[in-house]
């Protein structure tokens, strides 16, 4: 297998050349599916360089949270369960400190340059 250039990079400088080469060069109602299209390779980029490790403290969280084992989806199933008959609320300790965790990370891939997200991590640092 190849070394170089990482998936990552080719992602990068494809999603550069689009905005930066291909894009200025296209009608403009191309230019739109374009950036689209630089967009979407970049929440691809960010999934590979973050999303396993988002996902493995996910799961930790879950598997505290419930004291239980299980894959994710089982555990987010018994937590949506759990919520939906009351056994688990927002007074249960770790619950909200694991839904603003998840929302952050899954915001961290999504959007990243999203306003509401970037005062959470401001606010998050000053605490």
């Amino acid at each position: 297998m190849l070394d170089q250039p990482t998936p990552v990079e080719m992602l990068d400088v494809l999603a550069a050349y689009i905005r930066d080469q291909l894009a200025p060069q296209l009608p403009a109602a191309a230019v739109f599916h374009a950036r689209v299209a630089a967009n979407a390779m970049d929440l691809v980029r960010r999934q590979l360089e973050s999303g396993e490790a988002l996902e493995a403290e996910s799961l930790a969280r879950l598997r505290s949270l419930l004291d239980e084992e299980g894959d994710a989806a089982t555990l987010e199933r018994s937590l949506s369960l759990r919520i939906r008959d009351g056994s688990i609320n927002s007074s249960t300790p770790g619950l909200l400190d694991h839904l603003m965790a998840s929302t952050l990370a899954k915001m961290s891939i999504d959007q990243p340059t999203y306003a509401s997200y970037r005062r959470a991590l401001d606010e998050q640092a000053k605490a």
